[in-house]
């Protein structure tokens, strides 16, 4: 099939990969000129990576990554309410991997582009007759064919307003994050990953990458803020503001005294080399993703709240459905039927489950049982409990423990 899609990010370019793999004539739209390695870090879930190892880039990731050992949750006091092992020191197939986002899309676009056709500058807008592409370039406008048009140009996407015209603005609670990078000492083991605090208030910080020779090393951060109260009409700071840059006063008088015994927050904020802001937003999850020939992948099809890790790697594994789907069914429309019907309702569930904090509820149970912390954590919830109910979430998101590999 010669398929079209409209997205150069993580997930459109893992699509292309592996719809390559499986012998279909691929072209890849991107609508910025010149791709550059932005951003800051993302978790890629042991499924995620499994994905991208079956795609041959397993040996890059350890090079690019750190392989996380562990998700440990804590109060605004630093103090550790459960620690969880991920990767293969969980138990899992692959491992987890910490990794700059802009690095890991910037090796993607150099993988597909050695594999298929990736053409940058080229804004797809709409779609006309069902399969011609309307694309925008700074040359003009132009129109290309092909047999499958696939939308993974993210929570803005023209292709999904085709479906949900009406649908408005993306859906905002009244919290803000602000991402930064910061070159500081390597805390804990130094491939821990942490989300300290509760809803109101919550820091996550993790390393993207391996110490330098002063023995400093990338960690990546995310403080999040409630900085209005929810309710029905409220909307999100204009689009043109978002990514812009963070400002220490906005976020000092919330974590300047957040001093842990493994980890000096107002410290890790006030060094960072960049430092940018964002709402938290999503949007509710569609009826349908498909529109004739044509379906969607990643942010646009499920945008949702960033907790879990589950963003870029929900985008991977909507790229390996695809490519499974229409490898099994040799008809266009069952295809992309038993696409969306594999993951569009356990995509839906995620961002139901991330309305409500996902695997940060135990964070405001424990914020609310013991706002000053705590001698023992037994004294306040059952461990067993907090295991039980991560544990759940992670099975209703898809992870699947299997035997490591030898």
């Amino acid at each position: 099939m010669k398929i079209l899609i409209a997205g150069g990010g993580i997930g459109g370019l893992t699509a292309a990969l592996a719809l390559k793999a499986r012998g279909h004539d691929v072209t890849v739209l991107e609508s910025v000129r010149e791709p550059r390695p932005l951003g800051v870090g993302i978790n890629l879930l042991p499924h995620a990576v499994g994905v991208l190892d079956e795609l041959g880039l397993l040996p890059a990731l350890r090079e690019m990554a750190v392989e996380t050992s562990a998700l440990v949750f804590a109060n605004r006091h630093g103090q550790a309410i459960h620690r969880d092992p991920r990767g293969l020191a969980g138990g899992y197939s692959h491992p987890q991997f910490s990794i700059h986002r802009g690095e890991l899309q910037m090796r993607l676009w150099r993988e597909a582009s050695a594999r298929v056709t990736v053409l940058s500058g080229q804004r797809v807008v709409g779609v006309r007759d069902g399969n011609i592409a309307l694309i925008e370039t700074a040359d003009g406008p132009r129109e290309l064919a092909a047999d499958l048009i696939v939308g993974a140009d993210g929570i803005h996407s023209a292709l999904r307003r085709r479906l949900a015209p009406d649908e408005g603005p993306p859906c905002w609670r009244g919290v803000m994050m602000w991402r930064g990078t910061s070159w500081a000492p390597p805390f804990l083991d130094g491939r821990t990953m942490v989300q300290a605090g509760y809803s109101q208030a919550k820091f996550v910080v993790y390393p993207i990458g391996a110490p330098r020779a002063d023995g400093l090393q990338l960690i990546n951060w995310i403080a999040d803020r409630r900085v209005h109260e929810p309710t029905p009409g409220l909307t999100a700071p204009d689009r043109a503001d978002w990514s812009r840059t963070g400002k220490l006063d906005d976020l000092l008088p919330t974590f300047g005294s957040w001093h842990f015994d493994w980890l000096d927050v107002p410290g890790l904020i006030t060094r960072a080399e960049q430092m940018l802001e964002w709402p938290m937003v999503d949007r509710d999850p569609l009826p349908r993703w498909r529109l004739g020939p044509s379906t969607l992948l990643g942010d646009a099809a499920h945008p949702m709240y960033p907790i879990g890790s589950n963003g870029a790697t929900q985008a991977i594994m909507d790229a390996r459905a695809l490519a499974e789907a229409l490898t099994n069914h040799a008809d266009l429309e069952t295809a992309l039927a038993a696409y969306e019907d594999e993951r569009r309702p356990l995509c839906a569930r995620i961002v139901e489950m991330n309305r409500r904090e996902g695997l940060d509820a135990i964070l405001d149970r424990v914020e609310a049982l013991a706002p000053d912390g705590f001698a023992r954590l037994e004294d306040v919830i059952d461990p067993a409990e907090v295991a039980a109910e991560i544990n759940s979430y992670k099975a209703a998101a898809g992870h699947r423990l299997q035997a490591a590999r030898g």
